[in-house]
């Protein structure tokens, strides 16, 4: 006869869970915290957006780990696509990006919850049994950011990189920030160097910027604006 405790880590009572990150090393400690706890268990992992939809449908998970920069892909489209074809799907980002530039935009995206992989292993499996339960994730501090946000009037104005640029866009204005060129950007986003200059392109002409210097002391001060 079972004990309650061997009851409780029976696989099929366990929440299901998919890992989606492209570093192994994050997903195996991911997955060595999860199974450790007695409602949890990994049921899956994969490290770009295709592996991601194949075991989605092959091992049905009830919620979904997805980081931001994945092999190839981007964690973003993975969002929208999931909540497009799995509408009552659970997703939690755990990522390396800074919270407060990305956890509204992937709330939009269609995620439940953002924490970084910086944060302690208490507050991950917070953060995962907060999804699993169907409520939304965010740490006090982005919480109060994002209901500012929302409460505030419209103002052209003062409108934010945030706003205005795209998915892609903003990552990059933020990796220029953080000091990295252009091909150190390339090789994190999994894009080619030509397409980075584009988006560079592009972010100048939506923020009014010069030249190329102008942009980077822009990105600079805006990603340690705090």
């Amino acid at each position: 006869m079972s004990t309650p405790l061997q009851a409780s880590r029976n696989p099929q009572s366990r929440a299901r869970i998919l890992i989606v990150d492209d570093h192994p090393m994050v997903r195996e400690r991911l997955t060595e915290i999860i199974n450790r706890e007695c409602d949890l268990i990994v049921c899956g992992e994969a490290e770009d957006r295709h592996q991601a939809i194949e075991a989605i449908k092959t091992c049905p998970p009830e919620l979904v780990i997805v980081d931001l920069t994945l092999k190839n892909s981007d964690g973003l489209e993975l969002i929208k696509d999931i909540r497009s074809r799995w509408p009552k799907l659970a997703v939690l980002v755990v990522s390396m990006h800074d919270e407060s530039l990305y956890a509204e935009r992937c709330l939009r995206a269609g995620a439940q919850g953002y924490i970084t992989k910086q944060e302690a292993t208490r507050n991950i499996l917070l953060a995962i049994r907060c999804v699993l339960s169907g409520n939304i994730y965010l740490n006090e501090r982005i919480s109060t950011q994002i209901l500012s946000r929302l409460t505030a009037q419209p103002n052209a104005a003062s409108a934010t990189p945030t706003d205005l640029l795209a998915d892609r866009e903003l990552q990059v204005f933020e990796l220029t920030g953080r000091g990295l060129n252009t091909r150190q950007i390339a090789q994190s986003l999994r894009l080619s160097p030509k397409t980075v200059e584009t988006y560079r392109g592009r972010i100048r002409e939506k923020l009014q910027v010069k030249d190329t210097l102008a942009l980077l002391q822009m990105a600079i001060s805006w990603v340690h604006k705090d």
